[in-house]
């Protein structure tokens, strides 16, 4: 798997208590990525946009949130993932709990090859019901890295 392995070696991996509301979460989700360079602040406000306007299309399956812009944004310097585990949940949509959130993988992108290589990668780990149930009840970073290892063998 070596995919959550890179992301705590690149210091792209956060475990926050909880978010204000899911607007938060975007923001906090995409931390790593502005710290290191890979992108501007504006990029987290450009998904928050993007939600607002079209729902919250970043929910892949309940629990899991692939925040991400659209393609060639201005505000995206590197493709890269960044992963954070909420301790509690935040609601995309009050009315439909499968768009609550916990674990967020935010995506950048500005080399297509890259990206493909890395939706692959997460696609993967994704399909993996027993994994997603880890994923969910991830406390720390030593369990995530655990994981990885567990995967990769």
């Amino acid at each position: 798997m070596m995919l959550l392995k890179e992301i705590v070696e690149q210091n792209r991996a956060r475990f926050v208590d909880r978010a204000e509301n899911w607007e938060d979460a975007i923001r906090l989700s995409c931390r790593p990525l502005v710290d290191d360079g890979t992108i501007e602040s504006a990029y987290a406000e450009e998904i928050i946009g993007a939600i607002r306007e079209h729902g919250p299309y970043i929910v892949l399956l309940p629990g899991f949130a692939l925040p991400h812009a659209m393609k060639n944004s201005a505000n995206a310097h590197g493709t890269a993932i960044a992963f954070m585990k909420l301790a509690e949940p935040v609601s995309f949509d009050a009315d439909n709990p499968e768009k609550d959130a916990s674990v967020f993988f935010t995506l950048a992108a500005v080399d297509n090859e890259e990206h493909l290589k890395n939706m692959r990668k997460l696609w993967k780990m994704l399909t993996d019901e027993t994994l997603c149930e880890e994923l969910r009840n991830l406390q720390s970073m030593e369990e995530l890295l655990a994981l990885d290892a567990k995967y990769s063998s």
